[in-house]
């Protein structure tokens, strides 16, 4: 509980106390008397309000549960900056931070907004319009204000703060009193004397109106009566116009919030002061955001040191002004970078399933729900939907710009396509004032000038020297194209013109049918095939929507597996990188053209239930048999194409794709496609490996994979316990090069007993010392069908692989042990050899490959082979030294088990295994990857 929580309980307690009756009995004479406090008839309203208020503003909307619940208002509030504004100068827009910086405006507070200064009479308040663009911060500058209010750190001269939501105030229909709307809202204050109008109490008030822009307010007397009484029922717009006017309790003071595009609204006259809130103008603050949004849900997830590295990673890159600097100008793009991190690098397995679709559909959500560009009218027709939704005029303006971004690969645009594709072809009137407002208020929001260099343009771009603009983060560019597709907006002419047709005849039949039963009689009957016809158009649209649906499905298993992107890093490796930088020399693939790998990706995501009902919530409709058809053609395409062998990286974005959808079914029916997942030599993160193993949970209990390949993938034990339920569905399983020691091992030897099914088990260059070899060798009997164990180039000395074979000898199954590259003594590994060899011909014990040299005393080994093999094909990635130690320890057998043998094949034998162990070392030597064999 915090501080504020605890003082206003304290507060609570002593209401109570107040009211607490003190009782006086007289049994002499028959009676007994009440003594009640005259201080403390009733509680304090004012303080009950603040309690109220508090615990109201204190909930967090919904899309800060996906931090974890650990925040709280008072801990995550960073101030962003607010510029004082001359009237003349009120409507100047800054869309950079150099502007604010040559900016002769100077910074303030709210506090100081509203503080007594020489220009303000005591008997008329303060008028303060608080304006800034979507995503400022507006919204939490007011929450902030409130709950500090209620806390007594801030506004201590008001005794009253009563604050109101325009958007709720524009939905009333019935008249009231200025009382009557306080008192709806904060029944405590129904009586409260400082509303009543009588001399200047209302000094002591100040009203907040949060959203002034969904409001329509008219200041002319001939719209708007005149009102001083606050109990004189009007309509809520005219109770705002009156407290604005000062004609009705002109003592009050009011700050309003609105948008650019809403400041003309209110005449300047009628304003003390403007102030426009501009963001997070520099790193610092930037900074601040990050640290008091990352490093509080370290803890037992992630090491506060680990999210201290992420947040000093972060802060480089935006030191570089980089594009991601200039996008957290904005507070809203610093929540989504906040909240992007925290899945990549935050994911908790026991924590609810989040995805980077719905990161992104909860940030529209957040900055654009119930969001409208005007009130749609009865005659507006067919762009009835067009003016209610603003999301919805976002996609069909910036996201057909983001579509043919992708679609022709490219990341940068003019001003003059800006105008072609944001200003469209518009010719009404209406539609020329929700432009300008689009302009105003949300395109900036969307598209910001580019700060990166020239280099990575086309070169007659750069020849012209004129200003480009980005997509504020490259993932939102995508992710507006993915919707732009997945709501239908790409359309052919065709497409559309059949739709419209089959609607309206569609119409028509039923009533042309009724008037065709009354005439049959008079009608030939060859005219009755006119009429059939018209019920054909409603199916013929059905078959070129499912079609449409099919192009759809195939776009995104074509834009998956693109072959020109085949070795770019993973769609999250990507991610990560857009928002910590690349650090060291950039690579040959950063110069060439942006690959959209999360384009596709996000089109799945789109059609998981969670996301369509955000969507709905912001006007943006798709329906279920939509999803249907796309689902259904998507399963014929990637199951096609995941039959071709894939890079690792082609293989995880599928995953991923997978996850986004979260359609168990639809996974489940890829799945039986997929006999293997090689995903040697991807990064693997806590969040990859939670997406491999919900994936893989969606499988039947009978579904095995072939081989699960899981080597150079940076493993360590932590995520060893999140891919706990993939283990058990694998035959083969490859943990190589993984610094996983001995305590990853044990953890793993605890999940492995679900899994009956494992053949071959890889923990080669694992970091296995002799304990784990031990806890392994207690652990074989659990997994009777085992039939091959690796445990190569590890620190199992001499004693511990003897155990360790001795058991291997004793199991049903396992036929074959690798422990080369291990430090083991010349007499361990002849003792080895010998452990392999059965006991007896009738007893219990089995032949066991022991694969620990490339000889067996004087003779050669017949497994030298694939010793060998495996050296070679990994000598690059390994330890050059200790390899070469090891080889020459080969060398120094061969040479000695060469000169034991008589025979001249024996020997000649012994030669060409030395040539190809000299050869691996002379290519070491040269720090050349040797030939695998």
């Amino acid at each position: 509980m915090t501080s504020i929580q605890r003082q206003l309980n304290h507060l609570f307690m002593f209401w109570k106390w107040k009211r607490r009756v003190d009782v006086c009995l007289y049994p002499g004479a028959g009676f007994f008397c009440r003594k009640v406090s005259s201080t403390a008839v009733e509680p304090d309203a004012t303080e009950i309000h603040k309690s109220k208020l508090f615990l109201w503003f204190s909930h967090l909307p919904q899309e800060e549960k996906q931090f974890g619940g650990y925040f709280s208002p008072e801990t995550m509030h960073v101030d962003p900056l607010i510029l004082e504004r001359k009237p003349e100068e009120k409507a100047g827009l800054l869309i950079s931070p150099l502007k604010i910086q040559a900016s002769s405006s100077h910074s303030v507070t709210v506090e100081q907004l509203l503080e007594m200064n020489e220009d303000r009479r005591e008997d008329r308040g303060l008028n303060v319009l608080l304006y800034g663009a979507v995503g400022t911060g507006k919204s939490t500058i007011v929450r902030k204000l409130v709950l500090d209010w209620c806390a007594g750190t801030t506004l201590t001269d008001f005794k009253l703060l009563i604050p109101f939501s325009c958007e709720d105030l524009g939905e009333l229909t019935k008249v009231a009193s200025l009382r009557d709307l306080v008192s709806r809202k904060y029944l405590h204050l129904k009586k409260n004397p400082l509303l009543s109008g009588e001399g200047n109490q209302a000094k002591d008030v100040l009203f907040l109106f949060n959203g002034m822009e969904k409001m329509k307010l008219d200041f002319r007397i001939g719209s708007t009566e005149l009102c001083s009484d606050p109990n004189e029922p009007l309509p809520a717009g005219a109770v705002v116009v009156n407290l604005l006017r000062k004609y009705l309790l002109p003592e009050a003071n009011v700050l309003v919030t609105t948008r650019l595009s809403a400041l003309d609204r209110i005449p300047p006259k009628y304003v003390s002061r403007y102030a426009q809130i501009c963001g997070f103008n520099d790193p610092n603050r930037q900074r601040a955001y990050f640290t008091s949004r990352l490093l509080q849900q370290s803890g037992e997830i992630v090491p506060a040191r680990d999210a201290q590295a992420l947040i000093e990673l972060l802060y480089l890159n935006l030191q570089r002004e980089s594009q991601l600097a200039a996008a957290c100008f904005l507070p809203s793009y610093c929540w989504l970078t906040c909240a992007t991190l925290h899945f990549l690098h935050f994911t908790d397995a026991t924590a609810p399933i989040r995805t980077l679709t719905g990161i992104y559909t909860s940030f529209l959500r957040l900055n654009f729900g119930g969001e409208v560009l005007g009130k749609a009218t009865a005659a507006s027709g067919p762009s009835q939907d067009l003016q209610s939704s603003l999301m919805l005029y976002v996609v069909r303006t910036v996201g057909k710009l983001a579509y043919e971004g992708v679609t022709y690969k490219r990341t940068s645009f003019s001003e003059e396509e800006l105008e072609q594709w944001i200003g469209g072809k518009t010719k009404t009137d209406e539609e020329l004032r929700q432009l300008a407002v689009f302009r105003t208020d949300v395109l900036d929001f969307f598209l910001a000038p580019c700060v990166e260099s020239c280099k990575h343009l086309p070169t007659e771009l750069c020849e012209h020297d004129e200003r480009r603009y980005v997509f504020a983060v490259p993932a939102m560019q995508e992710y507006l194209a993915a919707l732009y597709v997945v709501l239908g907006e790409n359309k052919s002419a065709l497409e559309k013109l059949t739709k419209q047709v089959s609607v309206a005849i569609g119409q028509a039949t039923e009533d042309v049918s009724a008037i065709v039963n009354i005439f049959s009689k008079f009608i030939p009957l060859r005219i009755f095939a006119v009429f059939n016809l018209l019920k054909l158009f409603p199916k013929l649209y059905d078959k070129i929507s499912t079609r449409n649906k099919g192009n759809i499905a195939r776009t995104m298993a074509a834009e998956l597996f693109r072959k020109e992107d085949s070795y770019n890093e993973d769609v999250l490796d990507q991610v990560e990188q857009s928002l910590l930088g690349v650090h060291g020399p950039p690579s040959k693939q950063q110069s060439e053209s942006q690959p959209f790998e999360l384009y596709p990706i996000f089109m799945g995501g789109l059609l998981h239930y969670g996301n369509r009902v955000l969507l709905q919530q912001l006007g943006c409709s798709i329906q279920s048999a939509t999803v249907a058809q796309i689902t259904r053609a998507l399963r014929k395409y990637l199951v096609r194409e995941i039959n071709k062998p894939q890079p690792p990286e082609e293989l995880m974005d599928l995953l991923v794709l997978l996850y986004e959808f979260q359609n168990p079914r639809l996974t489940a029916e890829v799945l039986a496609s997929i006999r293997s997942i090689r995903l040697h030599n991807i990064r693997m993160t806590s969040l990859k490996c939670f997406v491999l193993s919900s994936v893989l949970s969606c499988a039947p209990p009978s579904y095995q994979l072939e081989e699960l390949d899981l080597s150079s993938c940076l493993l360590t034990r932590d995520m060893l316990h999140t891919l706990s339920p993939a283990f058990r569905h694998t035959r083969n399983l490859k943990l190589c090069d993984n610094p996983l020691l001995d305590s990853g091992a044990c953890l793993l030897l605890e999940a492995l007993p679900e899994n009956q099914s494992l053949r071959n088990l890889s923990l080669m260059h694992t970091g296995l010392g002799d304990q784990g070899a031990i806890e392994l060798a207690e652990r074989l009997q659990q997994h009777s069908g085992l039939q091959e164990l690796n445990v190569a180039y590890n620190n199992i000395g001499d004693n511990a692989a003897l155990a360790l074979v001795d058991v291997c000898r004793e199991h049903p199954s396992i036929h074959t042990v690798h422990l080369y590259l291990n430090p083991l003594s010349d007499v361990g590994k002849q003792s080895l050899y010998v452990r392999g060899i059965p006991k007896s011909l009738n007893g219990s014990g089995r032949r066991v490959r022991v694969l620990a040299a490339v000889t067996e005393g004087s003779d050669l080994s017949e497994d030298w082979h694939p010793i060998l093999s495996v050296i070679r094909e990994n000598a690059s990635s390994w330890d050059r030294d200790r390899v070469m130690q090891q080889l020459k320890v080969f060398l120094r057998d061969l040479e000695w088990g060469r000169q034991q043998q008589q025979s001249l094949w024996k020997k000649l034998h012994f030669r060409r295994v030395e040539k190809g162990i000299r050869h691996t070392l002379h290519m070491l030597e040269k720090d050349t990857a040797p030939p695998s064999a």
